[in-house]
């Protein structure tokens, strides 16, 4: 099985790429073959070479970042047809703040994918004005967890 996982990542911190690595890692070590990759540094011809792709990025201003949409706004529709999806997004918990997911699984349904797990949120706390952002506590665990359950449908 061939994963591939792309995200989004804005802050310094680069909080949704720890939260990519963090996932990609745990894939391996249950023997999947995993590349994680920066959306920028992929082509939207190469996800056809894949059985899954899980696709993050952090929620900003209530919504996906604009890279990870026209990226998945770009994907060959035709060739992707049954193919294993799932999303998985870092946001500030707010009353209201949006969600990332929500925008990259509609994305990943238009274009043919078949999602085969709820979404991961993982929250991140700082300082708006300092830009000093960093995972609350227990949510890299989470995304451990996360990705233990989904290495256990992919490896079946």
């Amino acid at each position: 099985m061939k994963v591939l996982v792309v995200h989004d990542t804005v802050s310094p911190a680069k909080l949704t790429a720890k939260v990519a690595e963090t996932i990609s890692d745990v894939l391996r070590e249950k023997g999947l073959e995993v590349d994680s990759l920066f959306v920028n540094d992929v082509d939207n011809n190469m996800v056809k070479n894949y059985d899954c792709m899980l696709a993050g990025a952090p929620t900003m201003q209530f919504k996906a970042t604009p890279a990870i949409m026209q990226f998945l706004e770009g994907l060959p529709k035709n060739e992707l047809s049954g193919k294993l999806a799932a999303a998985f997004d870092t946001q500030v918990k707010l009353f209201i703040s949006g969600s990332a997911v929500k925008g990259i699984e509609n994305k990943l349904k238009g274009s043919g994918f078949r999602l085969f797990t709820s979404p991961l949120i993982v929250y991140v706390e700082g300082k708006m004005g300092q830009n000093e952002w960093h995972l609350k506590e227990g949510e890299l665990e989470k995304a451990k967890n996360w990705a233990q359950g989904l290495a256990k449908v992919l490896t079946k």
